[in-house]
Parts: structure tokens; sequence; C-alpha cells
């Protein structure tokens, strides 16, 4: 699909979308990511840029999609952001990889690699002049959800971007099957929001994860939402999605200082080790489920929205 045809949700709402091309790359792992000598797969991702009236620099939001890539559930998150006076670049990691989804297979690109996009455009944003640098946040849901997870932690942005820092990480259902032992964010403000009846994910991991947070001096918060279940953001009935792979209650992987994961039976860390390996091993174990339901329902796409635009408000608003 060209840019036009991708982002016309957006040219609908009578916004006009920017193409902007972000440098980023193609990580099997975390420890490839955060080497030295960097990724060994370089590629361009590309995005949509919007932007509210008025002069710059504008704060901003940078908007990470799911499992479907760019869809219009999540162009429509641009509006009511603009509204508020930021700026939105729509992230689209998928086209440039030629994946159109990732429901039936997370490993066509890694977690890492999803991470590592969000830190690629946290570096062009910055690099903007119509942005104001101290004041970018990201929103993912599901899987984008995880990449800004990983994105605001100290140990893997501080070997990708150096000192550049997301203000806030708003993370809607992330799956946080993959947690640094050591999750320190530095200033990032991080909020995430999940359905109780959440079939993708885990809840407990989630909130293992913002209370780690907490316990290394990061500012963290978690909402669960009653009766809720996965993209409750959307306005559609909960359905059943077949072709869903999922493992939800499968053990955390760790990662270590380095990337490495931790193999979770051993408890030592494998530079080597990849998704794959995790995901291999969870099925292996009995963990792999078929099928999992995603939806909203009466008033929750509203919740969700209040929640956003409270947060960003909150982190970005001086």
């Amino acid at each position: 699909m060209t840019f036009d045809e991708r982002f016309t949700p957006l040219t609908d709402a009578g916004l006009r979308p920017e193409r902007v091309v972000i440098p980023s790359a193609n990580p099997r792992n975390f420890h490839e990511a955060m080497s030295p000598a960097g990724p060994a797969v370089l590629l361009d991702i590309d995005g949509a840029w919007v932007f509210p009236g008025g002069d710059g620099p504008h704060p901003a939001v940078l908007l990470v999609p799911g499992y479907a890539g760019v869809s219009p559930n999540y162009l429509r998150h641009a509006v009511p952001l603009l509204r508020q006076g930021f700026a939105v670049l729509v992230l689209d990691p998928f086209t440039s990889r030629s994946v159109t989804s990732t429901v039936a297979n997370q490993a066509q690109f890694s977690f890492a690699a999803s991470a590592y996009d969000v830190l690629a455009a946290l570096r062009t944003a910055s690099a903007d002049a119509r942005i104001d640098a101290s004041r970018i946040s990201a929103q993912g849901h599901s899987r984008g959800g995880s990449a800004v997870l990983a994105a605001s932690m100290r140990p893997f942005a501080d070997a990708v971007v150096g000192g550049l820092s997301l203000a806030g990480t708003y993370a809607a259902y992330p799956w946080c099957g993959q947690q640094f032992l050591r999750p320190t964010v530095g200033r990032t403000v991080v909020r995430a929001i999940t359905g109780e009846r959440d079939e993708w994910n885990s809840v407990m991991s989630v909130q293992a994860q913002v209370h780690a947070i907490n316990l290394t001096g990061g500012a963290a918060s978690m909402r669960l939402v009653p009766g809720a279940h996965h993209s409750f953001d959307r306005f559609e009935d909960v359905h059943l999605i077949a072709e869903a792979r999922v493992s939800p209650n499968a053990p955390v992987e760790y990662l270590a200082d380095d990337g490495s994961m931790v193999d979770p039976v051993t408890g030592v860390p494998d530079p080597s080790r990849t998704d794959i390996d995790q995901f291999r091993a969870a099925v292996a174990a009995g963990f792999g489920q078929k099928g999992a339901r995603m939806g909203g329902g009466p008033g929750l796409p509203e919740v969700f929205d209040e929640d956003m635009i409270a947060f960003h408000r909150a982190v970005l608003t001086p």
C-alpha cells in the first residue's frame, strides 16, 4: 500500500499527514541491539506526522500500533491528541518489513526490533525543530505497548540513544513477557492500562513490571479496567480471533543489563537466545493457546480515551 492509502483515515479526518523516514534496525534480540557494534541489519521504517495549529516547538506523542500494524483504530487516537495541542507521529513498523500481521506469528521480527523502532523515532523527533525534545511521550498498544515499555528502560535506551529520554510512556495492554532485571526508567513517567479479562497477556506480569519500576525509584502506575478484554479501546464487539497464538501464563524471561535473555529454567543469561527460543519453550511446556478474544464494549473506548488524554496532559503540559 502507498503512504496515502495507509494513512487515509487521517486525511478523511481533515488532517494533512506528512511522511517521515525513520532510520531503524532489525536486531535479532536485545543483546544485539545494545552491542557496541549495533544491530547487523539496518532498515528504514516510516510514519506520519500530524501537527496541531500554532507555532512550535510542540510536545509530541509517538503512536505505536500493535499486531495488525497501522489501522483506523490506532489512527483515530491522533485526533483527540491533536486537540490537546500535541503533534503526533504514527509509526508503521510493518510495511518496510513486509509484514501485515503478527497475530499468528509474533516472531516475524523481534520484540527488540519493535522497541528499537521507538527509540529511533524518538531520535528522529528530537532532531525536528518543530518538536520540543524534552516533551515527547510514547503510546503503544499490545505489541506496541511492549515496545514503548522496553524503550523506557535506561539500560536499553542508554545503549541505543544515549541521553535521550521519553517524558512519558503509555502502555496499553502490553505483553510483559520480557522484562529487564534492572528496570530503571530515569525521568520517564510510566502508565499501563489493561483489561482484567485480557486473554492475550498476563495481567499479573503487567502488575509485576509496574511494581518493579517503582521499586527501582521510577514513577509508574497501572489501571485495571473491570470486565474489559484486549483492545477494549475499539468501537467493536468482543470477538474471537481464531488464528491468534498466545501463551499469557508462560514464565517471564528477564533481560540482563547487556540485553541477554535469561533462560528461566537455568537462570543463565544467553546472548544468543531469541524470541523464538522463548516461544518454543512456552509451547513445549504446555503454555501455548490457540484463539483469543478482543474488542470493546459500551463505554469502554471512552474510558480509554479519558485515561489516555489525562496521562499525556500530565506529562507533556508544563
